[in-house]
């Protein structure tokens, strides 16, 4: 016997054998139908009988094996079952001549035979035979299950009267010798009549019949029978058969203690539903333990007390197979009995014996095997150590089974097989095919086995003809063992899979072998590998700003508190967290990768691109070169979202080495990302601007150049003003339906006076909605005013000698005391100069909110913001400024000390005044007669802003409203006509409190009118002697409260211009009426007139002083409040009559 039967158990030692064999030309695919039909009775409960009777079915068996069923009956052939497709009479007879040719075959043990024809019709078909049944066709063959029943109790009649034969001890007749094949011609000559012989002989039979009792189902007998052959054959060294007779007292105690067999699931005994009791009893002592052995025997010692232990089991199976191994010819029995007791010992859970087991039999020699029997012998030996949880060494010799496949000796190697046995060795290397499996810790398992592994299942799949398995496995071992290849192995394997590559490109596809095992898709992960993933946000210029009043409508599921334990449970993965900006429909958006090149080989990667979800996105692939192994680099993949919604962004998708890989970030070990769902908006209009003057480098802090789109710069000197022309653009798909404009000083160390940039809008409205690739312009007028006033202590005082007064008229009375000035004073020191050459800088941005299209439905809108950079020279400054009392008293002198801080000649000039040329750092004084002003008439703040307002702030209000209003009365202006600019010289901020107090009006206003004519500014009012002259005293309250009552009194005088005055003029002057005039109270707003007369007696110039009487009422008031205006009469002589 050759040819060993690895899928043998010890349960099969009470299996009778019965061969199905097709006869003639039968389908496979029907042969085959019949046959699992027939192999599912594989246990037969006898009738009238409390036994079973246990079938083992085989549909190929060499006969060379039946000639060892003397020494073992269950591998004795003692039944037939032919299978056969006959439709003609003709056919009939040469299908039983050949049944009959099959049946003498196995004539010498085959206890009985049928025949199943298929298709035969007709008179034969209708002949009642015992060992033939006739079927229409193997769907109508219902009743196939029983007659293989009724078969199997004939094989049973036959086996139990030769048990009972053999079992009778008949001491007159001679028992015969059983022999195996090889024994036969060393018996020649032997002595028949020795007692050494006839003990033989005995000791035999008794283990013959011990097998007859084991397939007959009577177990007790069996363990009797065999106990005793042991003994016989112990006695005369028979060790072949005594090897036979110990492995059958073990199979029987196999068979006692585990009577759900030892061959796994697939090979495990169905249980009857007809089994009796009794055999229930026999077969099923009691439940496994966790070991698998029986918990208690005790009730069943008096029927099996030859039982052996289950320790005794394989202690006796390693001494049958020492036994069997002193016999070369035994090999096979030697190799079936290990693999019996290997699973014997994985029931036990006994792994280190069941392995020295395995390892005798991988040495056992069995001869010239086959390449077949090769490739069945070691993949059985993998089975069995799979068996025994051996994974590691079942996987070698799964392995080894494979490369028998494709030995040099074959001659059509089979490639195919030993793919598919690679495959299998793959779990007991701790191998998957699926990379997720590679990115969960560290890596388990040999790794320079698992790389031979996998070049092995590469060059295989090339073989086979199918190169996407090749580039699958390729791309599988350079993703998953990348760590442990050397930089040689590394340019290998990549050159090897581009060349795969080139004839089928690598995809993300699953791949569907032949047997259904799935192939899953091997994204590239590591070329390049990714360190974090950032989505940016778009330019400052381009993102979408909420409308304030509509930011409540996204933040009705803001939680009002800091923090709570249930938000946080809820939040997820980082990567689905909401970011907090948003991305534009229709705008190039970015994602920003940190990658590192592991290869030591420059790195091209190609269609780099995004992988999304949530909203129809184009992804706009690139190409990038990496370095060899270089450090952290930063890659930004870009795409333009088309529809509005949230979008996630999944992944990446690249091309390397021709392997399309898309790469899930929920798959990167180690990715850091603040989030990778974002909202998108709709779609909003796009602005681009441009200007007259040149583009500047300045940024403006605390201001970034990316949230400027341009900034400007320019030259002024203070008071100057320049016109900025500003082009705005509809750069975008939409139209700009709204457009609004702000300004906002950066920064604020200047004190900037009045508006620095002002500009007119309803132009540029007016061309709204702009359409796409139109363009409108808008002036800015650029006016700065920063302080004039200079220190005192860098000019020399200048003293009323040295003045240069202009612009006074000459009947003032100034023009006595001052004289002209001989030459205008200079600043000496450098200091001086340098402090006032000093060059202040101006920053504003200029703001322009814009929006339209699907996104200002939304309440969206964007900002544009133009940085300008003013660089400020200064002009001239105001290094002193007094006053003067002019003549009225509603009028004063302004005396302003100017200094030229330019080195080009300068003009300044003001409203009604002479204009006054100054050089390069020269001063001089210019003075302007002014009226005083009525602040009071200024608007004020209502009751309910100035409460909540600062005192401070409101104070810097009312002075800086009084210096406008001052500053447009005079219109200061300069002028440089070497350089033809020109501006303006403010006085604001250069005023002190003192000298506002002086340029104001007196809250009371004193009207005085002299024979009807008001009296003021060197007024003389002429009159005749002798003429009544009426006198008005009008009083205005402008002041907030009411005021009153006053005394005036009127005294009249001469002043002879030297110094002396004469107030006695009784005789000169009189009074119609009284000289004291009494005024009410006074409310605001209301005024009080008092109405007198004079009479003059002489002529000449008389003037009138009004005095006020000293009462508490005129003290609680400030003496400025009282300033009366002069009055001058001139009282002329009557002409004379012309009859005089």
């Amino acid at each position: 016997m050759s040819v060993p039967d690895y899928m043998q158990s010890a349960e099969d030692h009470q299996t009778v054998l019965v061969v199905v064999q097709p006869v003639g030309i039968v389908p496979e695919d029907t042969f085959f139908r019949i046959y699992k039909r027939i192999a599912s009775v594989s246990q037969v409960n006898i009738r009238d009988s409390q036994r079973l009777l246990y079938i083992r079915y085989r549909h190929h068996y060499l006969p060379e094996n039946n000639e060892w069923g003397d020494f073992q009956t269950h591998r004795k052939v003692v039944g037939l079952i032919a299978i056969t497709t006959c439709s003609s009479a003709k056919e009939w007879s040469q299908t039983a001549d050949r049944f009959h040719g099959q049946k003498e075959i196995y004539s010498s043990t085959l206890y009985d035979s049928r025949l199943l024809v298929f298709g035969l019709q007709g008179e034969i078909a209708e002949q009642q035979r015992t060992d033939v049944a006739f079927y229409l066709s193997c769907d109508e063959c219902p009743d196939v299950e029983r007659r293989v029943e009724d078969f199997v109790e004939s094989i049973f009649i036959v086996l139990e009267s030769k048990r009972l034969d053999r079992a009778t001890d008949k001491s007159g007749d001679k028992i015969p010798l059983l022999c195996v094949p090889f024994e036969k011609k060393d018996f020649v000559g032997l002595d028949t009549d020795s007692r050494h012989y006839k003990k033989r002989c005995q000791g035999r039979m008794r283990k013959h019949v011990g097998d007859l009792c084991l397939q007959a189902g009577m177990l007790q007998d069996a363990l009797v029978h065999y106990h005793m052959a042991v003994e016989l054959l112990r006695a005369v060294n028979d060790f072949l058969w005594l090897g036979a007779a110990l492995e059958g007292l073990c199979s029987a105690s196999v068979i006692f203690h585990y009577p759900g067999g030892t061959a796994g699931k697939m090979g495990g005994r169905k249980p009857s539903i007809s089994q009796p009791a009794d055999a229930g009893k026999r077969h099923r002592p009691g439940a496994l333990t966790a070991n698998g052995i029986s918990a208690d025997t005790s009730a069943e010692i008096g029927r099996a007390k030859n039982c052996l232990s289950p320790e005794d089991i394989i202690d006796k199976y390693k001494e049958a197979i020492s036994y069997y191994g002193k016999y070369k010819n035994a090999g096979v029995i030697e190799l079936e009995a290990c693999v019996k007791a290997v699973r014997v010992l994985a029931i036990q859970k006994r792994a280190r014996e069941a392995s020295d087991f395995l390892q005798n039999a991988v040495y056992i020699n069995l001869g010239q095997l086959s390449e077949e029997e090769k490739i069945q012998r070691y993949s059985i030996l993998s089975e069995l150590y799979e068996l025994i949880g051996f994974r590691r060494k079942s996987a070698f010799f799964k392995r080894v089974a494979a490369m028998q496949c494709v030995a040099p000796t074959i001659p059509e190697p089979g490639w195919r097989a030993c793919y598919k046995l690679l495959l299998e060795t793959l779990p007991g290397y701790s191998l998957s095919l699926d990379p997720k499996d590679f990115s969960k810790g560290t890596h388990r398992g040999w790794a320079a086995v698992q790389m031979r592994l996998l070049h092995e299942l590469v060059y295989a799949s090339r073989r086979m003809g199918n190169p996407a398995l090749s580039v699958r496995h390729l791309s599988f071992l350079l993703q998953t063992m990348l760590d442990f290849l050397s930089d040689q192995e590394k340019k290998e394997v990549t050159q090897s899979l581009e060349n795969c590559t080139s004839k089928c490109p690598g995809g993300m596809e699953v791949i569907t072998l032949p047997d259904g095992l799935k192939l899953l898709p091997v994204p590239f992960t590591k070329l390049p590998i990714v360190r974090s993933v950032q989505l940016l946000n778009l330019p400052v210029i381009l993102r979408p700003h909420k409308v304030k009043g509509l930011l409540g409508q996204n933040m009705s599921t803001a939680s009002p508190f800091i923090y709570s334990p249930i938000i946080m449970h809820n939040r997820g993965e980082e990567r689905c967290k909401k970011i907090d900006f948003q991305w534009v429909q229709g705008d190039v958006c970015e994602v920003q990768l940190m990658v590192y090149n592991p290869m030591p080989y420059e790195l091209r990667v190609e269609n780099m691109g995004l992988l999304t979800s949530g909203v129809e996105f184009e992804s706009l692939p690139a190409a990038l070169s990496l370095p060899a192994e270089s450090g952290l680099y930063p890659v930004t993949l870009v795409g333009v979202p088309r529809t509005a919604g949230n979008i996630t962004v999944n992944g990446y998708h690249t091309s390397v080495f021709g392997v399309n890989s898309d790469c899930m970030l929920e798959g990167l070990a180690g990715v850091k990302t603040s989030g990778c769902l974002v909202e998108v908006i709709p779609s909003l209009p796009r602005l681009q601007l441009s200007t007259s003057l040149p583009r500047s480098a300045h940024t403006l802090p605390p201001m970034s150049k990316e949230e400027l789109c341009s900034t400007v710069s320019l030259q002024l000197y203070n008071g100057e003003t320049q016109q900025l022309t500003i082009t705005l653009e509809n750069i975008g798909s939409e139209e700009i339906e709204t457009l609004e404009l702000t300004s906002k000083t950066v920064t604020t160390k200047e004190k900037v006076f009045g508006d620095f940039l002002s500009w007119e809008l309803q132009e540029a409205l007016s061309h709204l909605p702009l359409q796409s690739g139109k363009a409108v312009t808008l002036n800015v007028n650029v006016k700065v005013k920063l302080d004039f006033s200079g220190q005192d202590h860098l000019l020399q005082d200048l003293n009323d000698d040295g003045l240069s007064v202009t612009g006074l008229p000459i009947s003032s009375p100034l023009r006595q005391v001052l004289k002209p000035r001989a030459e205008a004073k200079t600043v000496s020191s450098e200091s001086g100069r340098t402090e006032y050459s000093h060059i202040k800088t101006l920053e504003a941005v200029l703001n322009f909110k814009y929006s339209g299209g699907a996104g200002k439905v939304e309440g969206y809108y964007r900002e544009l913001s133009l940085g300008i950079h003013l660089d400020i020279e200064p002009s001239i400054f105001y290094t002193r400024v007094s006053t003067l009392p002019a003549t009225s008293t509603r009028q004063c002198h302004l005396l302003l000390d100017i200094f030229n801080s330019t080195e080009h000649e300068l003009t300044v000039s003001a409203k009604n005044n002479q204009d006054l040329v100054l050089h390069a750092s020269e001063c001089q004084r210019m003075a302007i007669q002014v009226d005083k002003f009525d602040f009071e008439s200024l608007p004020q703040l209502d009751q309910e802003t100035a409460r909540f307002t600062n005192p401070k702030q409101l104070e810097e209000e009312r002075l800086r409203a009084q210096g406008c209003q001052i500053n447009s009365k005079l219109g200061i202006c300069w002028s440089i006509p070497s350089l033809r600019r020109s501006g303006e010289a403010s006085v604001e901020g250069v005023l002190n409190q003192l000298v506002l107090e002086h340029l104001q009006l007196a809250p009371l206003q004193w009207d005085v009118v002299v024979n009807g004519n008001p009296c003021d500014c060197d007024v003389i009012t002429d009159c005749r002697v002798g003429d009544a002259v009426p006198l008005e005293v009008k009083l205005t309250n402008r002041s907030k409260n009411p005021v009153g009552p006053f005394c005036l009194t009127v005294v009249p005088y001469q002043d002879y211009q030297n110094g002396v005055q004469n107030m006695d003029l009784q005789d000169a002057v009189t009074f119609i009426g009284p000289n004291t005039f009494c005024i009410d109270k006074v409310e605001p707003k209301q005024s009080s007139t008092c109405d007198g007369g004079l009479l003059f007696l002489y002529a000449g110039d008389f003037y009138l002083n009004i005095k006020f009487q000293d009462d508490s009422a005129g003290r609680e008031l400030p003496l400025a409040w009282f300033d009366l205006p002069s009055v001058h009469v001139r009282s002329l002589d009557a002409p004379l009559q012309a009859g005089a």
